[in-house]
């Protein structure tokens, strides 16, 4: 595997994992969010990630295709577990026997998944550093 591919893969990574961030974001700001454009409370939102092969031409031309592999974001999916009822009789949003129906966003998780996140975006960073550390030992050698 050359320099530039290693680098491809864990800048895959840093794409996937920004993203990841951004909808765990999107889910803490909505965790009151009782009304939304599609009728009713907020769903929580949930990355897929996926594994591909990496479509880089030298790749296909030694058979590695198959070998080498990045990561990207196969879809944002709303996520189906029931909302949480709160009994809240005085809100605008309260049915008939005071309860509220809240988005389905739980905060312990969503920090949970965002340390995650941070922890695999740092990953990928060091990954990227030390490719870069390896390519300039590289080029001392031919000095």
């Amino acid at each position: 595997m050359d320099f530039f591919n290693a680098l491809h893969i864990s800048a895959t990574g840093l794409s996937a994992q920004r993203i990841r961030m951004n909808i765990i974001s999107t889910n803490l700001a909505n965790v009151y969010t009782t009304r939304s454009p599609t009728g009713g409370p907020y769903r929580k939102k949930i990355v897929v990630m996926e594994s591909v092969p990496i479509e880089v031409f030298e790749s296909i031309l030694r058979s590695q295709s198959e070998s080498l592999r990045e990561v990207r974001v196969g879809k944002i999916v709303e996520d189906t577990t029931p909302f949480r009822q709160v009994y809240n009789p005085g809100h605008p949003d309260a049915d008939k026997t005071g309860y509220v129906s809240m988005p389905n966003v739980d905060v312990i998780t969503e920090m949970a998944d965002m340390m995650l996140a941070r922890r695999s975006y740092e990953a990928n960073v060091t990954a990227i550093a030390s490719t870069k550390a390896m390519l300039l030992k590289a080029l001392e050698i031919g000095r």
